[in-house]
This record gives C-alpha cells, structure tokens and sequence, in this order.
C-alpha cells in the first residue's frame, strides 16, 4: 500500500538531480562561450571536433532535465492524488515518476560518456602538441 510519504522521498532526489543538471549546462554553456572566444588558427581543429559533441551534449543536457521536471511534476501529482484518497491513480503516476527519472538517469549516463570522450579529444590534441615542442 503507497501511501503520502512513498512520493515524498523522492522529492531530495530529484531536487539534487535537477541542480547536478543544471550544473552541466552552465559548465558546457561556459565551454562554448571559451571556445567561441579563442579560437584561432592553432586550436581551430580542436575546435570543429568539439562542436558537434558540445551541441549533442547541450541536446541531451536539456532532454535530461525535461524528463527529470516531468518526474517531480508526476510525483507532486501523485502525492496530490494519494493525499484525495485515489490510491490507484497515485500509485501508477508514481510508477510514470520512477519511470521518467530512470530514463532521465539513462540520458544522463550518455551525456557522461560522450563528455569523457570529449576531454579525450583534448587529451588527444595536447598530447600532439607537446610531440610537436620535443
């Protein structure tokens, strides 16, 4: 049986998840805006790699965050609806909940390794370049 406080414990959770997002949009809009700003001749193809991976990540940044807002939404309804006795209606909107913040989480294990590939472009090219000052 759910009862009032079941929803409720995720509501810490999904809290924290929605901060660590919006932590990784600021870091990647930070990123952008650097690399707008000092690309040259020298790092320019560093640059066009980046590209396409800071544009799929910001995409999948915002798809992360949607679905984790969806989450805390549908919880807030469900502790609603549980709290007006419709334990049933409660009780698969809470499911949806769980199921939204899953996909979330999914999303968000992708955009970590797409990040990690990311940095060893970086590692890459830095790795180039002191072979070049040898």
């Amino acid at each position: 049986m759910i009862t009032l406080t079941t929803p409720a414990l995720l509501f810490p959770a999904i809290s924290l998840l929605l901060l660590a997002y919006t932590n990784r949009f600021l870091v990647v809009a930070q990123l952008i805006r650097s690399l707008s700003g000092s690309m040259d001749d020298t790092n320019r193809r560093t640059v066009h790699r980046q590209i396409a991976t800071l544009k799929r990540r910001v995409y999948l940044i915002k798809v992360m965050q949607i679905f984790g807002v969806v989450s805390f939404l549908l919880c807030t309804v469900s502790m609603f609806l549980i709290f007006l006795q419709q334990l049933v209606w409660g009780s698969w909107l809470f499911g949806i909940s769980i199921l939204s913040l899953s996909i979330s989480l999914v999303y968000s294990l992708y955009e970590i390794s797409i990040s990690t590939q990311a940095l060893n472009i970086i590692l890459d090219d830095l790795k180039l370049f002191e072979g070049d000052k040898r």
